[in-house]
Parts: structure tokens; sequence; C-alpha cells
């Protein structure tokens, strides 16, 4: 959803898969990752802090996304954990 892009992309060959380059971007590459179309909305005023609250919002999301999607299903966010975490998102960048 993040990044616009499929698992089966041609991009994912050999050891690389969807979850570990998104992994790999987080936190730094996190505009690397997000789909520009995502972006659109967003204008950055002169001083950065729209691009900042955007980026830690994108990388708290991405880090959400990350931790769902690990391969063994032990390893994977619980949900109730996901609740928290997304509301910690909505209350720290409200609409």
């Amino acid at each position: 959803m993040l990044t616009g892009k499929r698992p089966i992309n041609n991009m994912f060959i050999e050891n690389l898969s969807l979850h570990k380059f998104c992994k790999m971007k987080i936190p730094e590459g996190i505009l690397e990752i997000v789909d520009s179309h995502l972006l659109l909305p967003f204008v950055e005023d002169q001083t950065g802090i729209v691009e900042n609250k955007i980026k830690k919002c994108l990388v708290m999301f991405a880090g959400i996304g990350v931790a769902c999607s690990e391969e063994f299903p032990a390893h994977r966010m619980l949900i109730k954990d996901v609740i928290v975490k997304l509301n910690e998102i909505k209350s720290k960048f409200p609409c």
C-alpha cells in the first residue's frame, strides 16, 4: 500500500523481496520507497517542518508494515499492537 509495488515486481529478484527492500530503506530512505503519488498532496514549506512530519509518519507506518509482513507468523506484530501504533500515529499527526 505504501510503495505502490507488488511483491512480484520485476525488481525483486534473487534474495530481494518487497519486505527486505522496505526494511533496508527505513528510516533514512523512506522517501525512496513511498509511492510518489502519496506525496503529491503535501507541499514542503520553507522550514521543512511539513516534510519532517510526513517523513516521521511514513517511517512509523512503514515500520508497522514491515513488522506485519515478517516471514514467520510468530515474528509478526500482534494486531492489538498494530492498533496501538496506528493510534499513536493518528495522535501525533492529526488531519
